[in-house]
């Protein structure tokens, strides 16, 4: 008895839900006589309702769902269950106990509220057994970063299952399959993506549920075209909110000295802006009216499932919903749901009580709310909340007395374990997602393209292609996202309307490449890169270039440079041959500019804020900063002198070559040797820089890239990234990494062969020399000493070739030196500086190689003695050798 009051006792419905169920409540004679003429009214509605609705039904049957149309049709009826765990064919007592306890509180709940549909509450399984739906939830933390937060969790089960459309649009379906066998197939309803994400998130800590309930046609069936891509979306700018300043104590404002005619025009241009803004909403309204679906007859009866997420667990501050087929997250008020019926985890199932005419906007999800949310298992575990401070001291207070209640009366029923087997994904699924590692998403104006990775040879794992019309013929924009590439590469964007394109790289580029904007990667065209300046040792962080500038930009460089323009000529014909250096035809510089920022160390007017060659006049301009409460600059012009003023490479300097502004100065004019030796300074850096700039030209051709010591070429590599795409695996991905298979295997062999050659030193070492006498096990002393002779004479010769080969090696080097040192002093004279930078260095080389080859021979001197004793002692130690040497 004391059994069965407490199963009556778990599911025994409260007298407070009553007054929210049609019938429910204490009525008096009068009362109840107008509620039987209401009930034959609402019946014979029901009747027309019911008749509508069958009409509706069939109607609604020829509908199309969006489905995939490459997804062929399943038979579930075919799958095999032979092979399933014995949990999934049978019941244990607890489970039936269960099943028991459900069916008197379906039947409690039908009788106080006969007008509301019957709960979802034990579906058959895929091997026709009745399983209670909170049994069928897993709680599964799989090893995966990715699926430990909620998002990564939702996008793979929305990325990984094929969805596919109940059997009745507005009723639960019959039968609810176990996670396993929906991962299994990669395919099933929104019951059982609920489930499985639901499954997933509660191991991952969250505090989710199954959600049974009515949405809108268009997140039935999956139909987001009428929606906004996710990925288009602009994210909500959070007003900032100004400091509330004190009004006590407050200085006089300083008069204010804006133009009224300014502030009159700003005023004008800012109402301009917003009728045209009013305009342009009235148009979007416009079109949004004409775009608006069209009337669905079974609007609020659509049954789905989706999954709660609660706040409180893993620092969720809001409770939220996530649609499983799109995998996105909605806020509770969100328009596209309904309704609710009940929700369940994987230890208790709730009713929802609550009014749901304005959908879900009203509802509160407090499910230890008794009156808002019957609880099936009265003694089950109740969901945590985000509760404050007052709410918090009430709970800790009200301990006591549960503690109590519990201690005289315990009357709970534990939920069962899950009868579903271990959830388990592997890597190589895991890592696939898709169906066909390949899927396609429809929205409004766009088109989203999933792939599995390495599935596409250039790494493209994500396209979004937008259009300007709803018919999806015309493009306007493209954006693609790779992963895994050797060159970094993680986005880009084309727009088709200016063919503009625009690659966007993650640190690690071979060039420290940010971002780069172009319309060809043919050199000299247009276009713009961005540089991770701190990577680079020259700090560039962006450059421009058009057909006759190009500008740079930097940062945080020692000499306080920042901005370097530079403006080109027209060139001749050009002329390039194979082998030839690059600046042979290169564009003639007009003119080079260089801003520098202020450098705090020196004083202002010695300090170049702006400095300018203009290489075509012969000219140097020098702008310096401003002083303070100057507004005025000094500046510097130098005229170089011309060929005729010259005495060989030395500038004659006289007074007109230069003129000079001091700002706020009324000292005399600064010394002419002065002048002279910062021309010559100049003069040397104008030609630094004039190498540079063909540095910076081939390093975005074919030269030389100025800080580096190697030759890299920004286009040409950019080209050459793209026609021969790379992608990195990682050394632990042992069945795509190629490269460390080959170094596994070539690892393995040369350890056979370490192994082998033990082998072979483990070999009798005067094994040749024995041969010779024949092999035999006791030798007279004529033959022992002939085998030591003879081991000891190998060994002589060995060691004297040796050193022969290391001494002609050595010869043959000083040999070329002496060569070398004699061409370098008759061409001396004839040589540039790279000519003889580059030959010291060769010389460099074969100084080191030389003494490399001295220290070897003079090692082999050394050791050769050491090892002939060595030899001899092992052979008078040789236990077959020993008894005819032992009396020496």
């Amino acid at each position: 008895m004391r059994l069965l009051r407490a199963a009556v006792g778990s599911f025994q419905l409260s007298e407070t839900l009553r007054p929210a169920c049609p019938g429910g409540g204490r009525m008096e004679v009068l009362e109840e006589k107008e509620e039987e003429e209401q009930r034959e009214e609402e019946e014979l509605k029901a009747l027309e309702i019911t008749d509508n609705l069958q009409d509706m039904e069939t109607k609604v049957s020829m509908e199309q769902v969006c489905v995939p149309s490459d997804v062929p049709d399943f038979d579930w009826s075919s799958t095999d269950t032979s092979q399933l765990p014995s949990s999934y064919k049978t019941n244990s007592l607890k489970e039936k106990k269960l099943l028991h306890i459900a069916d008197h509180f379906l039947q409690q709940y039908a009788h106080l509220c006969p007008d509301r549909k019957p709960l979802f509450l034990h579906p058959v399984n895929e091997c026709g057994m009745e399983k209670f739906v909170s049994t069928t939830v897993r709680p599964t933390l799989l090893p995966y970063a990715e699926l430990y937060h909620w998002d990564g969790c939702a996008s793979f089960v929305s990325d990984y299952l094929t969805m596919e459309p109940l059997e009745s649009p507005d009723t639960p379906p019959s039968s609810l399959y176990s996670p396993t066998t929906i991962l299994k197939y990669q395919r099933g309803n929104c019951f059982d993506f609920s489930v499985l994400l639901c499954s997933m998130l509660i191991g991952a800590g969250y505090d989710a549920y199954c959600v049974h309930g009515y949405a809108t046609r268009e997140m039935c069936t999956l139909n987001e075209t009428l929606e906004l891509c996710p990925l288009l979306r602009k994210p909500q700018e959070v007003p900032k909110e100004g400091m509330k300043k004190s009004n006590k104590y407050r200085v006089k404002p300083p008069p204010d000295l804006q133009s009224k005619f300014e502030l009159q025009q700003e005023a004008k241009k800012k109402a301009e802006t917003e009728a045209a803004e009013k305009n342009k909403e009235r148009e979007e309204e416009k079109i949004t009216e004409v775009e608006k679906p069209e009337h669905d007859p079974l609007h609020g009866l659509r049954v789905h499932a989706w999954v709660l997420v609660l706040s409180g667990k893993k620092d969720v501050p809001e409770t939220f919903f996530i649609n499983p087929f799109t995998g996105n997250s909605h806020s509770t008020t969100d328009e596209h749901f309904l309704g609710i019926e009940s929700v369940w985890n994987h230890r208790n199932y709730w009713v929802n009580m609550q009014d749901c005419r304005n959908g879900c906007k009203d509802l509160i999800f407090d499910l230890g709310d008794t009156i808002r949310w019957e609880v099936m298992l009265s003694g089950s575990n109740k969901p945590l909340q985000l509760l404050s401070d007052a709410e918090e001291e009430k709970e800790f207070s009200d301990k006591e007395t549960d503690d109590t209640e519990k201690e005289e009366e315990d009357v709970s029923f534990d939920m069962p374990p899950s009868w579903v087997a271990p959830i388990q994904i592997y890597p190589r699924e895991f890592e696939t997602r898709c169906s066909e590692g390949r899927k396609v998403i429809l929205y409004k104006k766009a088109k989203l393209e999933k792939w599995a990775p390495y599935l596409n040879g250039n790494g493209l794992v994500k396209r979004l292609t937008v259009y300007a019309d709803l018919d999806c013929t015309e493009v306007v924009e493209v954006r693609e996202w790779f992963k895994n590439r050797e060159d970094m590469l993680d986005m880009r964007e084309v727009n088709k309307q200016t063919q503009l394109t625009t690659d966007y790289f993650s640190p690690g580029h071979l060039l420290s490449l940010k971002a780069h904007t172009y319309t060809s990667l043919e050199p000299e065209t247009e276009y713009t890169m961005e540089f991770y300046n701190e990577a680079r040792v020259d700090g560039l962080q962006k450059r421009v270039e058009t057909a006759n500038e190009m500008t740079e930009y930097f940062a945080g460089r020692d000499d306080f440079l920042h901005v370097r323009y530079m403006e080109f000529g027209k060139r001749g014909k050009k002329i390039h041959l194979a082998g030839t250096r690059t600046d042979i035809n290169s564009r003639p510089i007009v003119q080079i500019k260089e801003c520098f920022h202020r450098n705090p160390e020196r004083p202002a007017d010695e300090d170049v804020a702006e400095r300018i060659f203009l290489i075509a006049e012969d000219m140097i301009q020098l702008t310096y900063h401003l002083k303070d409460k100057y507004i005025t600059a000094s500046k510097k012009d130098f005229f170089k002198a011309a060929e005729g003023n010259r005495k060989g490479n030395e500038i004659v300097m006289t007074p007109e070559m230069c003129i000079t502004y001091q700002a706020g100065s009324s000292e005399k004019d600064e010394k002419l040797l002065h002048l002279y030796e910062l021309l010559r300074k100049l003069t040397a850096e104008e030609k630094q820089l004039k190498q540079r700039v063909r540095q910076s030209e081939a390093e975005k051709a074919e030269g030389l890239f100025s800080d580096f010591w190697k030759a890299l070429k920004v286009l040409k590599i950019r080209e050459n990234e793209e026609t021969n795409v790379k992608l990195s695996v990682s050394i632990y991905n042992t069945e795509r990494n190629e490269k460390r298979r080959q170094q596994y295997e070539a690892m393995k062999n040369t350890t056979e062969d370490e192994l082998w050659g033990r082998g072979e030193q483990d070999l009798d070492y005067l094994a040749p020399f024995l041969i010779q006498v024949g092999h035999r096990e006791k030798m007279t002393k004529g033959q022992a000493l002939r085998v030591r002779d003879d081991c000891l004479t190998d060994l002589q010769h060995r060691l004297i070739n040796k050193a022969n080969i290391i001494q002609a090696r050595l010869e043959k080097a000083v040999e070329e030196l002496q060569k070398k040192d004699q061409w370098f002093q008759q061409n001396q004279n004839r040589l540039s500086a790279e000519e003889e930078d580059d030959f010291l260095a060769r010389r460099s080389e074969t100084m080191f190689h030389i003494q490399i080859l001295a220290l070897r021979l003079n090692r082999e001197k050394q050791t050769a003695p050491q090892k002939y004793l060595a030899l001899e002692e092992k052979l008078h130690r040789d236990p077959r050798l020993a008894e005819h040497f032992g009396h020496a």
